[in-house]
């Protein structure tokens, strides 16, 4: 129980009466009945505080939150007194959420109750709890108030950012993927699978042209072939240190995650496998799964995992991928590049390239681009640029190096990673070399 600034003014109105006392003696009388009067307000003011079994809180949460995307959650207040209530409310969210609008100020009415919705936004991915709202009564004349722990505690989950995964799912229903930037194309490899005879298009190449059937329509019929499914594609998150780095507002590593679900999501889309092999800190496991219906699955694998402290293991992270995935798939290592890994990532693509076909996908940092194009000014700015250019010349190199030893590479902006390696995964599928 804490007194309130209402409680100030008849004691400021009591301490000038004392003073009157003190001056007239007249005024000593009145000054005594005032102070008990006064001590029996306030006393029985103090009852009329709700008892806390009075108060009851209820909260709706969302069935998911997504790691940066505000979402909304409701929280609705009743009790039992036979009085309206003023309550100040500021909910029990996680310390990875932030919520700008709380504290709120509700009313309640007697026999009734107030629901107050309020935006949060969480800016780390996991497992996370909502504790019981802080509740500020007030009593009825307002010269005390109590701090309340109401409603239950309830379990929640962050989960990356799905947003791209569910643009690109809408887009696709309307033939429209072009406007994310994703090209789809035919395949043009000797591994395609029959799909249906069609019209003769012009373009169509006469090897496709199926010629009984053109005898019987007395017009050209082509062949239709479509992408070769059932194959495999292996998810490989570098989850060290390296990856922590800020890009904007989240880390290189959810932005990773991001495209993860993206491709994922076309992945399974195209009737291919697609399994998790985490290295660097998490060394956590998923067996390849199918179908869209895998999508949740792959979301509560994924949820949870963040970028540690440990350094990354390249070799190792093959070591893993050549003992758990035993049949032919897409390795799709994620990581941000460094010239330091030269010997030990050519290694480990060297182990991995005897079963697997490796494709690389390695972020640039933004902000170092963005430093680099800075004017130099002055001699400290100059040692910054050549050591950026330096930089920049040795990861050029070692990509090249990789590319002379047929590794596929994707070297992307943070915001550009997922179209970019959408597009390189349907290529891959176009071209007919997994």
């Amino acid at each position: 129980m804490r007194p309130t600034p209402t409680l100030l003014k008849p004691l400021t109105a009591l301490l000038g009466l004392a003073v009157a006392a003190a001056v007239w003696v007249q005024f000593g009388l009145l000054w005594q009945i005032a102070v008990v009067t006064w001590v029996l307000v306030i006393g029985i003011d103090a009852f009329t505080l709700p008892k806390k079994n009075f108060l009851i809180a209820e909260r709706s949460l969302p069935s998911r939150f997504a790691l940066g995307v505000p979402s909304y959650v409701t929280l609705t207040i009743s009790h039992k007194l036979s009085r309206q209530l003023t309550l100040q409310v500021f909910d029990g969210i996680p310390t990875a959420a932030t919520a700008p609008t709380l504290p709120h100020t509700v009313i309640v009415p007697a026999g009734h109750f107030s629901a107050m919705t309020y935006e949060t936004m969480f800016t780390e991915r996991g497992q996370h709890t909502f504790m019981p709202a802080h509740v500020l009564a007030s009593s009825l004349l307002g010269f005390w108030q109590r701090l309340y722990r109401i409603g239950e505690t309830q379990q929640t989950r962050a989960y990356p950012n799905y947003e791209p995964v569910v643009r690109f799912a809408l887009l696709a229903m309307a033939n429209r993927v072009e406007q994310m930037g994703i090209i789809r194309r035919r395949r043009i490899g000797a591994s395609l699978d029959f799909h249906q005879l069609r019209d003769y298009q012009e373009g169509d190449v006469l090897s496709r042209v199926d010629w009984k059937a053109t005898s019987r329509r007395l017009s050209l019929i082509s062949r239709d072939f479509d992408e070769v499914r059932n194959q495999t594609v292996l998810l490989v998150p570098d989850c060290g240190r390296r990856m922590r780095a800020l890009d904007g507002s989240l880390s290189q590593f959810d932005h990773c995650l991001n495209a993860m679900l993206l491709i994922s999501f076309i992945a399974l889309r195209q009737g291919d496998d697609v399994g998790v092999c985490g290295f660097g800190g998490v060394r956590k496991w998923l067996p390849p799964v199918k179908g869209t219906h895998s999508m949740p699955r792959l979301l509560n694998h994924l949820y949870d995992y963040e970028a540690s402290s440990e350094p990354s293991d390249f070799i190792e992270a093959a070591e893993q991928v050549m003992a758990r995935q035993k049949r032919r798939a897409l390795v799709i290592l994620l990581t941000n590049l460094r010239s330091e890994d030269s010997t030990t990532l050519a290694t480990a693509v060297h182990l991995m390239q005897k079963r697997h076909l490796v494709l690389l996908a390695t972020l640039r940092e933004a902000e170092l681009e963005t430093r680099a194009s800075t004017p130099v000014q002055n001699l400290s700015d100059a040692l910054e640029f050549g050591a950026m250019t330096h930089y920049f010349a040795e990861r050029r190199l070692l990509l090249e190096n990789l590319r002379a030893k047929r590794v596929l590479t994707v070297d992307e902006s943070a915001q550009m990673l997922p179209v970019a390696l959408a597009n390189q995964y349907l290529d891959v599928k176009a071209a007919g070399t997994l």
